[in-house]
């Protein structure tokens, strides 16, 4: 995740453990604790590799330096001390807990106590260099818009749409490159528009829900959502609770279902713009919706997931999941799929919101939304780095590639190919680069990789939010401000 101090990004889960802060130890602890530790922690359907190196730093505090390369940790100082707790040691700003056996330490990692085996090592792994992958064809155009774009890019036929920062909504036409139209909505759009054959659809920071004449971008009518006009957090490499996401509307037989900056969910008739119903809530509504039979389902910032029902709006269930819920909830394999900001993934009946299993991104939030790939779950990540291919029968994770940036926005099937793109900022805790990959569906290996050129003086870099096919070409926004397409070789 940018702009956030990785140490931020997992603090946020000891929600699920409730730990009584305690005093370091004073007392040396016994031959073993101290050294290098290397093993494995996890679940049968995820485990990751794991190391410790434990030492006293020059102020006599035990310490604790995390190895996880799959977080892309190689010495990470963890914050507090390590200590003693009736024969066992625990560092509590990661939820770990370690208990010594001569050259063999077994424990807890993580909120979900996932069972840790570790040995004494003589040496912890480095980071390795990025592979050098085939560049691949590169952009096939590209076109410059007038501000970046945070927003997922919409296509149908041969147009494609997106709204930048700068407050205006494009039209541009994938076989030209040249923009169709434009439409002057006069503050930023972070959320992908939805598109039928006659209308355009999409959210705007100056709180209205619009509607526009797909060919033309004339404005058909405008819808008072309430509650947008507070100022966003921009990604920033001191700030941590920032805000680069907005919902998609979200149609079903003639209804436009879509939530609000100030917590309100509305139903809204799509050719009238009047509105059907409104219910209050609490915190910000910055993902899109998913429809149920007769339920729409949503999350909020408040870390709270709501199914309501799509004819009057009445709570049917909820559920809280402690963080901001940061990825679109998507039914795939009967299961709702939900991510949020504290690196939590969970999979909930979808007509009652009870609970199948739940999984840790092991410290890296949920932003990339839920896909789903014949039957699988198809999900990128923040600073896990990768794309996950999931059962969502129990959570099992089948294949896991890094693709070495930000994947925040969702990944794009294509026939065999799975096409990912990816952000990146400097300075931050770790190295992530910027690009679009094409996968193997089959295997999630990178097939090429096109990096992306640096962005002179930015912090951010790269592609923040979904791409869209439009023929032969898949078709991505930047924080550069360009729109960029690539050829699909099926």
């Amino acid at each position: 995740m940018p702009a956030v101090s990785s140490l931020a990004l997992l603090l946020p889960l000891t929600f699920l453990v409730p730990t009584e802060r305690r005093a370091s130890s004073a007392v040396h602890p016994p031959p073993g604790i101290e050294g290098k530790w290397f093993g494995v922690t996890g679940f049968p359907t995820d485990s990751i590799a794991i190391g410790f190196e434990i030492k006293y730093d020059s102020a006599h505090h035990l310490k604790a330096y995390l190895y996880e390369p799959v977080l892309n940790f190689y010495g990470l100082e963890l914050p507090g001390d390590v200590e003693e707790d009736s024969g066992s040691y625990v560092i509590r700003s990661y939820v770990v807990r370690l208990i010594p056996r001569g050259d063999t330490i077994t424990g807890s990692y993580f909120p979900l106590h996932a069972p840790m085996r570790l040995t004494r090592v003589a040496a912890l792994p480095s980071e390795a260099p990025i592979p050098a992958f085939p560049a691949g064809p590169g952009p096939a155009w590209r076109v410059k818009l007038d501000a970046p774009i945070y927003a997922p890019v919409a296509a149908r036929d041969t147009l494609a749409y997106v709204g930048t920062t700068g407050g205006v909504f494009h039209a541009v036409n994938t076989r030209t490159a040249k923009v169709a139209w434009t439409f002057a909505a006069g503050r930023p759009m972070y959320g992908e528009a939805t598109v039928t054959d006659s209308a355009v659809f999409f959210v705007c920071d100056n709180g209205y829900l619009y509607k526009l004449d797909r060919f033309t971008g004339k404005e058909v009518w405008r819808y008072d959502l309430g509650g947008e006009r507070a100022s966003r957090v921009m990604p920033h490499e001191l700030i941590y609770d920032f805000d680069i996401k907005a919902p998609r509307p979200v149609l079903a037989e003639g209804v436009l279902f879509v939530g609000s900056g100030d917590g309100s969910f509305h139903a809204v008739d799509a050719s009238t713009g009047k509105r059907r119903w409104r219910v209050e809530g609490d915190e910000k509504v910055r993902v899109t919706a998913a429809i149920w039979g007769d339920l729409v389902i949503f999350g909020s910032w408040s870390g709270r997931v709501s199914a309501l029902d799509r004819a009057t709006g009445r709570e049917r269930w909820r559920k809280e999941t402690h963080d901001p819920v940061t990825s679109i909830p998507a039914v795939i394999g009967g299961k709702l799929i939900v991510g949020n900001w504290g690196g939590l993934v969970a999979a909930l009946d979808p007509q009652t919101g009870v609970v199948a299993w739940r999984m840790l991104f092991w410290g890296s939030a949920v932003m990339s939304d839920p896909v789903d790939d014949s039957g699988m779950i198809l999900i990128g990540a923040s600073d896990l780095r990768r794309v996950s291919r999931i059962d969502p029968k129990d959570g099992r994770v089948l294949w896991r590639s890094d693709v070495y940036g930000w994947a925040w926005a969702r990944p794009l099937i294509a026939g065999g190919a799975i096409y990912q793109v990816t952000a990146s900022a400097v300075p931050y805790d770790m190295r992530h680069v910027s690009g679009f990959a094409e996968l193997d569906r089959k295997t999630g290996a990178i097939r090429w990789r096109w990096p992306m050129p640096d962005w002179a003086g930015a912090f951010m870099n790269g592609f923040p939010a979904g791409a869209a096919r439009a023929g032969d070409l898949v078709i991505a926004g930047a924080v550069d401000g360009t729109m960029y397409a690539f050829p699909v070789r099926e």
